[in-house]
């Protein structure tokens, strides 16, 4: 189940019609009754549909899902069905179609990187990043999730990783990481590194979670060799251009977990959204 807000969804629908819908109302057919059935054109995976439901049913449309997030539909299969008049149908259904439209489109290239990754490496998670486009988390995040993906860091407040941007402002590191582990007993500690040399200092200094930059596959299966060796329990990730075409690879090479925005940033998955009248 996805949590938000109500005002989320209000404001989806504000952006998009801030005052009237000049052409539903100029026609005159704001209150004819109606009903909309949102199918895939191509099999998918559903993603923003709750999302979706909302939006439609802050319209003034009564919403019923035929499908959840995560569940794989053939094309022409049902997701939702809105019921209203065509004011609420279509006040709501545009911002309802590109929400799972962009959720599906995520969910799809998330999956098709888990299903990779875990060909070589059945435990391995795939992580998205805080990289999505700004106001879209939520969205992002539901198709994330419905992929089969994990959430890396949600934001700022839920997750301690130290990049080399905290870095130089510190006057001395290690004392500075001490001070961390002691502010934070209950929480684990990521420190991303640049470079095998960087990263080993940092797994002896005892961070838990060593994140590796753009470490080629074959340096990082020799660094996470080394890193075990010296520290058993901690946990390694590869992070920077980790992609659907590289996952298999970063899986094999020792990789727990796999940091991308890839599944981000592509097509979306089309929705048609037939209208009848009632």
């Amino acid at each position: 189940m996805t949590l938000f807000p109500e005002n989320f969804a209000d404001a989806l629908l504000f952006d998009d019609c801030p005052h009237e819908d000049l052409t539903t109302v100029g026609l005159g057919i704001g209150s004819v009754p109606g009903r909309i059935r949102a199918q895939f054109k191509t099999p998918g995976i559903v993603a923003g549909a709750e999302i979706a439901a909302a939006v439609l049913s802050r319209a003034g449309a009564s919403v019923c899902l035929s499908a959840r997030d995560g569940d794989l539909l053939e094309a022409g299969a049902t997701i939702l069905t809105a019921e209203g008049p065509a004011e609420s149908l279509h006040a709501g259904y545009k911002i309802a179609q590109c929400v799972m439209e962009y959720a599906s489109g995520i969910a799809f290239r998330t999956r098709e990187m888990v299903d990779a990754a875990r060909a070589v490496s059945p435990k391995v998670q795939v992580a998205g990043t805080r990289k999505h486009w700004p106001g879209g988390k939520r969205i992002a995040l539901a198709g994330l999730l419905a992929g089969g993906g994990i959430v890396h860091r949600f934001g700022l407040s839920d997750s301690i990783l130290v990049f080399d941007q905290h870095r130089v402002f510190c006057d001395d590191f290690e004392a500075a990481f001490r001070a961390l582990q002691a502010r934070s007993p209950e929480r684990k500690i990521a420190v991303e590194a640049g470079s095998p040399e960087e990263a080993m200092t940092f797994v002896r200094l005892g961070a838990d979670i060593i994140q590796c930059e753009r470490f080629s596959p074959e340096v990082f299966a020799s660094f996470a060799d080394a890193a075990r060796a010296e520290s058993p329990n901690v946990r390694l990730s590869a992070a920077g251009g980790v992609n659907a075409k590289n996952a298999a690879l970063y899986a094999e090479a020792g990789a727990d977990i796999l940091v991308t925005s890839a599944p981000y940033w592509g097509a979306p998955q089309d929705v048609k959204m037939r209208f009848e009248r009632l």
